[in-house]
């Protein structure tokens, strides 16, 4: 049986350098203490805060000081314990830090309430008073459009005590995808009995084996079918906590509340939905495509990542891996290059897969550390793909943070899946033109395609749930768990048409999927992706100024509203342009494809 690696056992060179955030309880117990004493020297602005410009200017530099700790606390101890979910020692750290990011929080919760008594023609008085504060000013222009869905002092802290002890709902399900799981055994396709883990899962569904990619399609969803009580229940307390806070807030709508800070309409997440069902009989040709070279009577849920040709690279190790994604990524020139080696030299990635390491992959860190990749490297052509993915946000915050101050430097998630979705494209296309056999093409245009299924067609299919689901509970529709997987089933046989199987146990995908606890996020992958297919085709046909609009973009962190930067890179995401482009694109690889098969 293949055994997974425990945490001891994986080579230093494959681990993520954290000890250089702190490297001993000493400083974290030091940095603990600094932040409870920055706290309560920000309590003692309470009531003063907008008393005078100089005011203003010293509470926000102890803020920015404070906000700087407590968020490199918070993010070693969360990547501390995503290392290994299993080690209680990192369990018990990451909830002090979040007990320390609660308590700390409920203390502050009159910052805003207080600031916007005010109204911003005060702000602008204060900025005159002092000019320092001019650095601020945008900052204080999106504190400012909060003023109506601002509570009292009072009601504010009732609420964010409540928000404190709404968040089993999300911690519930990372213990259900992680710490908890067992997804079981399969047989692989060397006849051996391995392990499914939430790692391995999407190898074996990429299987040539089509009994493997059934078993472990039907193990995983088997699995959470049987919490399904659990999980319906944990999704829906994650719904009514959107209402709640939404409504509290005085917003019309959950959707509403969570575009609004990036001053975005919802009309740009409706768009998209729509634009996307305009063009379902792209999907519709793909997935007929598929069953045609599949070669099989009926496609069902377990053959859509499986590739269509049969001389795929088996192993790609880690060092090749990092050798063809700087190959692909020249075209970003060498400055890019140059900061990007920076990420292997210095340990900025952990690698393989472990026993309790958190499932999928992610970039991180903060202001004041360099960016954290977490992967679960597994040899394949998808792993360099997602490494590729991850460095992408990694080098977007590197830039952000070299180039702007601390107020003005963590990017808008709208923005987030732009540079990781970049670099992927151009991995592809890198990829596809040094490909030595039509098999290898065919891999490649067939890479592409699925990417875009996987991120612009389901990720608008997760949206779509998510929105159906909110706007049935506003309706007083019971959310039960049949209500769930009937809307979630519908929704997968509409998206993949009458030549996919929408097999019974899919209508259970809806549990598994994390993002739904950061609610109405995943359209952003779709938006995303459209945004990214427009800035990557410009650089590869060498539009003039394309490369350094892309760079400008990278270090722009949030100093403007998300869709104001995009327009900046040349991308006007408040149409369908760059979503009809992107679907068009889709067409036009598709039509590739066949013309190779």
């Amino acid at each position: 049986m293949e055994k997974e690696k425990t945490r001891n056992e994986i080579s230093e060179q494959y681990k993520w350098s954290i000890d250089k955030v702190f490297s001993n309880e000493n400083e974290i117990n030091g940095a603990i203490k600094e932040v409870t004493d920055l706290c309560t020297e920000l309590e003692a602005y309470k009531g003063k805060i907008m008393d005078s410009g100089k005011n203003l200017y010293n509470f926000y530099e102890l803020l920015n000081n404070y906000n700087r700790l407590l968020l490199k606390l918070y993010v070693y101890a969360n990547m501390l314990c995503d290392s290994d979910t299993t080690n209680t020692k990192n369990q018990a750290l990451k909830m002090k830090i979040q007990n320390l990011y609660e308590d700390c929080g409920l203390k502050l919760s009159f910052v805003l309430p207080e600031m916007l008594e005010k109204s911003f023609v005060d702000v602008e008085i204060l900025i005159k008073e002092e000019p320092k504060l001019e650095l601020y000013r945008f900052d204080l222009e999106k504190t400012f459009r909060f003023k109506e869905h601002t509570l009292s002092k009072e009601l504010e802290e009732i609420v964010t005590n409540a928000n404190n002890a709404f968040g089993g709902c999300a911690e519930a399900f990372y213990n259900l995808d992680n710490a908890d799981i067992n997804l079981g055994d399969i047989i692989d396709e060397e006849g051996k009995n391995v392990k499914l883990t939430n790692s391995n899962y999407i190898k074996y569904m990429g299987s040539k084996n089509r009994n493997v990619r059934e078993s472990a399609f039907n193990n995983m969803y088997n699995y959470w079918n049987s919490i399904k009580n659990t999980i319906a229940t944990t999704y829906k307390g994650q719904i009514k906590e959107n209402f709640f806070n939404s409504n509290v807030k005085k917003y019309n709508s959950p959707i509403e509340m969570s575009l609004f800070q990036d001053n975005i309409s919802i009309n740009v997440y409706q768009n998209l939905i729509e634009t996307v069902h305009n063009n379902m009989d792209k999907m519709y040709d793909y997935v007929s495509l598929r069953k045609k070279v599949l070669g099989v009577d009926e496609l069902h849920m377990w053959d859509v990542y499986v590739d269509l040709c049969s001389d795929v690279p088996k192993d790609i190790s880690f060092e090749e891996g990092k050798k063809i994604i700087f190959e692909a990524l020249k075209p970003l020139g060498d400055e890019y290059l140059n900061d990007l080696k920076k990420a292997f030299d210095e340990c900025w990635i952990d690698v393989y897969p472990n026993i309790g390491k958190k499932s999928g992959a992610y970039s991180w860190g903060t202001y004041d550390t360099h960016p954290y990749v977490l992967l679960n490297y597994n040899n394949t052509i998808d792993s360099v793909s997602t490494m590729a993915h991850e460095l992408g946000h990694s080098m977007h915050s590197y830039y952000s943070r070299k180039n702007q101050p601390y107020i003005y430097h963590d990017y808008s998630i709208f923005l987030a899946e732009i540079a990781s979705t970049v670099n992927e494209i151009l991995l592809n296309d890198y990829l596809y033109k040094n490909a030595k056999t039509k098999e290898e093409k065919i891999l490649y245009l067939n890479e592409f395609l699925d990417k875009l299924k996987g991120t612009l067609f389901r990720q608008t299919m997760f949206a779509e749930f998510e929105m159906l689901m909110h706007d049935k509970y506003s309706k007083n529709i019971p959310l039960t768990e049949e209500e769930f997987n009937k809307t979630y089933y519908d929704l997968n046989k509409l998206y993949f048409g009458d030549n996919m199987v929408s097999d019974e146990l899919i209508k259970h995908e809806w549990k598994r999927i994390p993002h739904f606890y950061t609610s109405f996020y995943v359209y952003k992958y779709a938006t995303g992706i459209s945004a990214a297919i427009a800035i990557a085709s410009d650089i590869l046909n060498g539009v003039s100024g394309a490369k350094e609009k892309y760079l400008e973009f990278l270090s722009s962190g949030c100093n403007g509203y998300p869709l104001d930067i995009l327009k900046r890179a040349g991308v006007d995401m408040t149409t369908s342009e760059p979503i009809q482009k992107a679907l068009n694109m889709f067409d036009e690889k598709l039509q590739l494809l066949k013309e190779l098969i």
